[in-house]
């Protein structure tokens, strides 16, 4: 039995960032119940020459509608990366899932030989579909969401594995 582009990323990519929303909602209930600001988080990092938890949450919608949409022949609907507060990045994570659940399936079925060059300021990485998916796409996918969990349990936020994978 094989599984299609389509099963093999958007649902990953829709369960994922739904989990993500709801690392997100505990943060606020951690920071309201400490009578902080959740919005300092935004600017979290793990490591001084790390990127901040806003760009993780923007990196994993960048990764994620990027690759439905060169999976399917499309152009990812541009984001401008400006988030500041919790209530932004929330929304951008909307906003991604539901330009997911408006390809159409059959668009990125069938993509597996699709030739993908993905531009990059050292150069043209080619990719076929099906390696771009598994090998490059959902690896730096689940990089920045688990990033992004790190970050907000390393800050206390009460998270757990299960948080992660979800329910």
């Amino acid at each position: 039995m094989s599984i299609s582009m389509h099963k093999a990323s958007a649902p990953v990519f829709l369960r994922m960032l739904g989990n993500l929303d709801a690392l997100l909602e505990k943060a606020e209930a951690y920071a309201k119940e400490r009578n902080f600001d959740p919005n300092l988080l935004v600017a979290s990092r793990l490591a001084p020459d790390m990127r901040p938890l806003s760009s993780q949450i923007q990196l994993a919608s960048d990764t994620s509608k990027g690759a439905i949409a060169r999976l399917s022949g499309g152009t990812p609907p541009p984001m401008a990366d400006t988030e500041t507060t919790i209530a932004e990045l929330r929304m951008r994570i909307a906003k991604t899932a539901d330009y997911i659940k408006s390809v159409p399936a059959g668009s990125v079925d069938g993509s597996e030989e699709r030739d993908i060059v993905l531009k990059t300021p050292s150069g043209d990485l080619p990719f076929k579909g099906l390696q771009y998916l598994t090998g490059f796409v959902l690896p730096n996918f689940f990089f920045h969401v688990t990033t992004a969990y790190a970050i907000l349990r390393h800050n206390g936020v009460p998270l757990g594995k299960m948080d992660f994978l979800g329910r």
